[in-house]
């Protein structure tokens, strides 16, 4: 039997394998008009095709839970009701499929406002430039290069956008979603904040680790209020900074010894899994890539904390997958480009290990 293919079950929600998409921003909704933030078409097939090849779970691209949450103009929102409504053929496709849909939401703060990565390389979108806006962070501390300095957030702001976490949770559940990930990630809002190289602050939400991770403990809280306690919440994290562990970097960051503390506390309020993935917040780091070299990482959080880990970062092979799982070093693999190449992986990956995965009627005669 392949550990790969056998189900897990989350609260009473079972999905039928390991093998699950991660988020990939396909910047392709319409930035403005009635069909703001919507999915359309692209994002239909896009995220179908990966179900109809077997894929365990699909967690949808950074959803952005305000217009100025958005990494770009292009990404995809759910804050109103025509874009519940859109996702509404995404999710009862996928559960068609045998599929379990899940979505990330998201906020990007200081790294919002920027281009299709197409484009000039993502650059940034000033404020004042078509489309652009100005973005927001726990302190003015520019991304990068080019970037506008984010306007500091007041504690009433940073409340607001909890109670948009919760809303958008909220609206998810009627869209037909059935597993919520909150994106802690990749330098984006609540990744800011728990680091101190983001995090200038010396209020109630800046300065020590306690103060640091409250916000995104309101987030978490807010969203495990309004999903039901039979549906998963997952949290994805960048266990680390890369700053740490460059001796030569004498900058403060978040550090794998963070995440592990913040995962004993992450269970506590209610969340099922941590996708575990590095770096993301400072543009500069030194990152030491290889493949599944983010394992690690998943492995040790699940260790010590107890709490259920995916994994992710150059998975690229069904053997590979496999033995991350079979080895117990994480519970599911989640996997992103190497999708985007192969939308039917799972089914290719079923075969050489000599297993089953879900196969649509109409492809029968290929397995």
């Amino acid at each position: 039997m392949s550990a790969l293919f056998e189900p897990i079950t989350l609260r009473a929600l079972t999905v039928p394998n390991r093998l699950w998409m991660a988020p990939m921003c396909q910047y392709s909704a319409a930035p403005d008009g009635p069909a703001e933030g919507a999915p359309g078409d692209w994002h239909f097939q896009h995220l179908a095709a990966r179900a109809a090849g077997g894929t365990g779970l699909i967690l949808t691209e950074a959803t952005a839970v305000s217009p100025e949450g958005r990494i770009s103009p292009y990404d995809l929102g759910l804050w109103n009701d025509t874009q519940t409504e859109a996702f509404r053929r995404i999710t009862g496709f996928l559960k068609d499929q045998g599929t379990t849909p899940g979505i990330q939401i998201a906020h990007a703060g200081r790294k919002a406002s920027t281009e299709r990565t197409w484009v000039d390389r993502g650059a940034p979108i000033l404020p004042g430039q078509r489309y652009g806006w100005e973005p927001v962070g726990p302190s003015p501390v520019p991304f990068g290069e080019g970037f506008a300095a984010p306007a500091e957030l007041t504690v009433a702001q940073i409340q607001e956008i909890v109670a948009q976490f919760r809303a958008t949770a909220r609206r998810a559940l009627a869209a037909g979603f059935e597993v919520a990930e909150i994106h802690g990630a990749h330098g984006y809002l609540i990744n800011q904040f728990l680091s101190p190289f983001t995090n200038r602050r010396t209020d109630e939400y800046g300065g020590s680790y306690e103060n640091r991770t409250r916000f995104a403990l309101e987030v978490v809280d807010a969203v495990r209020e309004v999903w039901p306690d039979e549906l998963p919440v997952f949290f994805r994290i960048s266990a680390t900074d890369w700053l740490t562990e460059d001796e030569s970097d004498a900058r403060e960051g978040w550090t794998a010894d963070d995440t592990v503390r913040f995962a004993r506390e992450l269970r506590e309020h209610g969340i099922d899994l941590l996708d575990t993935s590095t770096g993301g917040n400072a543009p500069d780091a030194k990152i030491s890539t290889g493949p599944g070299y983010q394992v690690p990482f998943a492995e040790r959080v699940k260790k010590e904390s107890g709490l259920a880990v995916g994994a992710v970062g150059l998975i690229t092979e069904a053997r590979q997958a496999e033995k991350i799982i079979a080895d117990g070093q994480a519970d599911a693999v989640l996997l992103g480009r190497e999708l985007l190449r192969s939308p039917s992986f799972a089914q290719h990956a079923a075969r050489e290990l000599g297993a089953r995965a879900a196969v649509p009627q109409q492809y029968h005669r290929a397995v």
